[in-house]
């Protein structure tokens, strides 16, 4: 039986003798792609080859992608463990033809691989073609119907024509796009999950599990506009996917992707440490567990891996409720402490060869998993608290549905997902205002687009008209003059007439010294000046190949053929000075902390640098200052900063870091620090893949100094870190402090911290002074509580201890009920009062009680809406507020009706 890596090497190999070329998988985190949030099939990374924008680096191509699909067109989440073969993360095998081969060729080979190289029986195989979509006003595929019969074996009846659902590509709303074929197995009748559902069919993209499709030929015609037209492309391409794990499954005779070696060994795992059994069952609760968490696992691996990390929006949010869902999951097999963690080595293990990448990274994926697992508990418990008020005042208005509002807090504010927020109101049979929540989500990312307005210059841009730029200047000068190729505005790319005066538009000059925003750099702002006319650049971005300088006219008028004069502002030498210091600062902190330290991520502008770093918890003082010290020490040595161009694994041999998840051509520019000229780069201490801009001697960068170190998530640490003039303005401003306090403290600069420290303890002495002293104001609250005690029933040996405290504080009500519990021994407590016009309630029950089923939580839940409010807690301690303290008696007396019910003397 061949193994999953045999299956997959076994593909490549069989396209590299056919002239392809082997690209590595891209990263699962797009970069420089903001219309995906996940890499979502093989062909992502040559979208723009697609598009026109870039030139192919070779005509035909193979790999084996990692893909991830959660969201949008794409999202088989909830598919997840229901089934056998749906998965979130996925590798898609996939062979591409930029302009040379197309459907023949692409038919032909598909069926060549399958049959004669894995041996599939031919019978077993079937073919889907598009068969056309009148909205888009395409015509049926009737060139791939044809070719199926043609170049292969397979009988007409077992070609069969779908619509657009089915066999019509798009990676999402916009981009690449176009018919496809696939090719579908037959696993028999007795893989079919859906037997004796009234009106079923086993058929090819029927329901149910007895037609899988394997393989899915794209021919690559069009291009889909912002506005949904359809274009077509200059140069016809050929996109296939396989994906692996269902390939496996077939290749192993095995009825389930999750039987296959690709899952196994995580299942094992996870039957280890649960100590439950997997026994490949569908409609199974426990069997779904153990698929769930191993898909979702593998799909954690790789997202963390290439630089996603969980959060409360985008692809964080996502990573998020993935993790979530799998630790929700566990709790299926009994596992309530951190465990996803402990399943990474085996993913290692399954993958790691194929993508040695996350076992370099693996300290910090374990690092990002177990910590987020770890704080999910104390998300859990605060969100219920939301979620019983919001449940409770749903049934107390006698409605059927949780207010959206609720649940978008719980998203929002605590990191719900709303399937969690819908099945915790589903056990209470209730549902959730998905509409209003809904609504709330598009106010939000409305918000959000508002605030990012950068992409609405580009909106109709059909990108294969821009041409190539010539930006080698910037590493030699801050101007340059150069001719005005023409201009992008809100209707797209022009090359005549005059340039807009009224509106932002995108210079494109034949050549520029402008920097392009990239690499954590922001892009340069300046000038381009005419004849008598000026333009100003507000920040730079790149297209492709193609350089774009963003801005207005400010003065006279600009015309496409115009000679122009582009001159970078004054802010270009700052933004050097922190370049390089963000290269000085990893290299002292890989010194410090060690070579695990890796950049997460940057960003370099002229008033100061932030660095971005792995590492599993907060660096001492100590440590920061020895890495400030490391960069101060070698800014003073002056050492030269040189850069060279050179192949790709010539850099990668002499050691140059590369930024982790970036996508690099076979040539690299390498920044050295300290190598005297470019022969000399293996002397230097720092190499660095970077195209930015630097300082030609470190001298140049004047002073460094770390102004702050924080966590921005699990395993991530940042660093905010100023130079030169921004540093001396910054320092100037603290001194002006230093001095103002000496003269109100009329005591030396060096006393200051000590002075500052002693007035802290004072202040804390007196604020627990005036504690002290509210406790002895005003009412005796525990003397009234312990008269509560005195003229309260007993039921059975326990004290029912409930009544009207006068106002009080919330703390020492609650005293008062821990005293109540110790003189009692055994106790039922609910306590009331008024305070600020407000309600509070306070319940407390001993342990015997709660074991008797009295909870201290259910009382205050069934007593909180009747002072209009809610609440809720533990089974021993529970508290609630309220608006209508006229109601507390009521309240009260109900408190005293339930706990009487559940001690059994109504």
């Amino acid at each position: 039986m061949l193994t999953a890596r045999e299956i997959r090497q076994s593909f490549i190999d069989s396209f590299l003798e056919k002239g392809h070329t082997f690209v590595p998988s891209a990263p699962i985190v797009p970069h420089g792609d903001e219309t995906l949030l996940f890499t979502n099939a093989g062909m992502n990374q040559f979208k723009d080859i697609f598009v026109g924008l870039t030139e192919p680096q070779w005509p035909r191509a193979v790999n084996s992608q990692k893909c991830l699909r959660v969201s949008g067109k794409h999202n088989d989440l909830e598919e997840v463990g229901k089934d056998t073969y749906h998965h979130t993360f996925f590798e898609m095998l996939g062979n591409w033809s930029f302009g040379d081969y197309f459907k023949a060729e692409a038919i032909e080979w598909a069926w060549e691989l399958f049959t004669k190289v894995w041996g599939i029986p031919a019978e077993k195989l079937w073919a889907s073609v598009f068969a056309g979509d009148e909205k888009d006003g395409l015509p049926k595929d009737e060139e791939a119907a044809q070719l199926w019969t043609k170049v292969t074996p397979i009988p007409p009846e077992r070609v069969l024509g779908f619509g657009k659902k089915d066999n019509f590509w798009e990676m999402g709303d916009t981009g690449p796009c176009g018919p496809c074929s696939e090719i579908h197995i037959d696993l028999g009748p007795e893989a079919c999950d859906m037997k004796g559902v009234p009106g079923h069919t086993c058929a090819v993209n029927g329901d149910c599990a007895r037609y899988i499709e394997l393989w899915n030929l794209v021919f690559i015609q069009y291009n889909r506009q912002p506005g949904g037209k359809l274009v077509p492309l200059s140069a016809h391409g050929v996109d296939t996917g396989a994906g692996l794990e269902r390939i496996v499954a077939v290749l192993q005779s095995k009825r389930s992707n999750y039987d296959t070696d690709l899952f196994m060994p995580i299942i094992d795992r996870t039957s280890e440490l649960s100590g439950h059994k997997y026994t490949a069952q569908l409609g199974n609760r426990t069997d779904n567990a153990f698929r769930v968490i191993a898909d979702h696992i593998r799909t954690l691996v790789f997202a963390i891996t290439d630089g996603a990390t969980p959060s409360n929006d985008g692809r964080g949010y996502v990573i998020r409720r993935i993790l979530r869902r799998a630790s929700r999951f566990g709790r299926e097999l009994d596992m309530h402490e951190p465990f996803l963690y402990r399943l990474i080595p085996a993913v290692l293990d399954v993958l790691g060869e194929a993508f040695p990448e996350i076992k370099d990274r693996a300290e910090h994926i374990s690092t990002v998993v177990e910590a987020e697992e770890a704080s999910f508990g104390r998300t859990l418990d605060r969100g219920l608290e939301i979620f019983r008020g919001a449940a409770d005042r749903a049934a107390a208005a006698g409605e059927k549905t949780i207010d959206g509002d609720d649940a978008f807090q719980l998203y929002d504010t605590y990191g719900f997902p709303l399937d969690l927020t819908q099945l915790m109101a589903q056990e209470r049979g209730l549902a959730v205002d998905t509409d209003r929540f809904a609504q709330l989500m598009d106010e939000q990312r409305e918000r959000a687009r508002a605030a990012k307005k950068s992409n609405a210059l580009l909106a109709n841009l059909t990108d294969s008209e821009l041409p190539t730029t010539d930006d080698q200047p910037k590493y030699d000068t801050d101007r340059c003059e150069s001719t005005l190729v023409g201009w992008i505005d809100p209707e797209g790319f022009k090359k005549e007439g005059r340039v807009p005066t009224d509106t932002e538009v995108g210079l494109i000059l034949d050549k520029t010294c402008f920097y392009a925003e990239a690499g954590g750099q922001v892009g340069d702002c300046g000038v381009v000046a005419g004849d008598r006319s000026e333009f100003v650049v507000e920040t730079t971005m790149r297209i492709a190949n193609c350089v774009v300088h963003r801005g207005k006219v400010a003065s006279g008028s600009f015309s496409a053929g115009q000679a122009v004069t582009a001159t970078v502002s004054k802010d270009r030498n700052a933004i050097k000075k922190n370049h390089t210091a963000t290269h000085l600062l990893q290299w002292a902190l890989q010194e410090v902390l060690g070579k695990s330290v890796s950049q997460q991520g940057s960003y370099v502008g002229p008033d100061y640098l932030r660095f971005d770093f792995t590492y599993p918890k907060a660096p001492t003082k100590d440590e920061l200052a020895n890495a400030q010290s490391l960069v101060r020490k070698k800014i003073a040595s002056d050492l030269p900063v040189t850069w060279t161009v050179m192949a790709k694994e010539e850099a990668q041999k002499l050691g140059a870091m590369a930024l982790f998840g970036e996508k690099y051509g076979d040539e690299v520019r390498v920044v050295a620090v300290g190598a005297d000229g470019a022969g000399a780069i293996n002397e230097a201490f720092s190499r660095e893949f970077c195209g930015g801009t630097h300082v030609d001697q470190l001298g140049s960068i004047g002073g460094f100094k770390i102004i702050k170190e924080e966590s921005i998530s699990a395993g991530v640490r940042r660093i905010t870190a100023m130079t030169g003039a921004a540093l001396t303005a910054h320092l100037e401003q603290a001194s002006d402090v230093v001095d103002q306090l000496t003269a109100l403290l009329q005591i030396p600069a060096d006393k200051l911290p000590e002075r500052v420290t002693q007035l802290m303890d004072d202040n804390k002495k007196l604020a627990k002074e005036l504690k002290t002293a509210s406790k002895t104001a005003g009412p005796d609250t525990m003397a009234e509580a312990r008269g509560l005690l005195d003229d309260g029933e007993k039921i059975g040996g326990a004290s029912i201890i409930v009544g009207r405290l006068a106002s009080t504080s919330i703390e020492r009500a609650r005293e008062a009920v821990d005293m109540l519990k110790k003189k009692a021994g055994s106790a039922a407590i609910v306590l009331g009062f008024e305070a600020d016009g407000k309600v509070v309630l306070l319940a407390g029950m001993t342990d015997d009680l709660v074991k008797q089923g009295l909870k201290a939580g259910d009382v205050i839940r069934e007593i909180a809406p009747i002072v209009g409010g809610g609440g809720g807690g533990r089974p021993q301690m529970a508290q609630a507020g309220g608006k209508d303290p006229a109601k507390i008696d009521d309240a009260l007396g109900k408190g005293r009706e339930i706990i009487k019910t559940v001690l059994g003397d109504s």
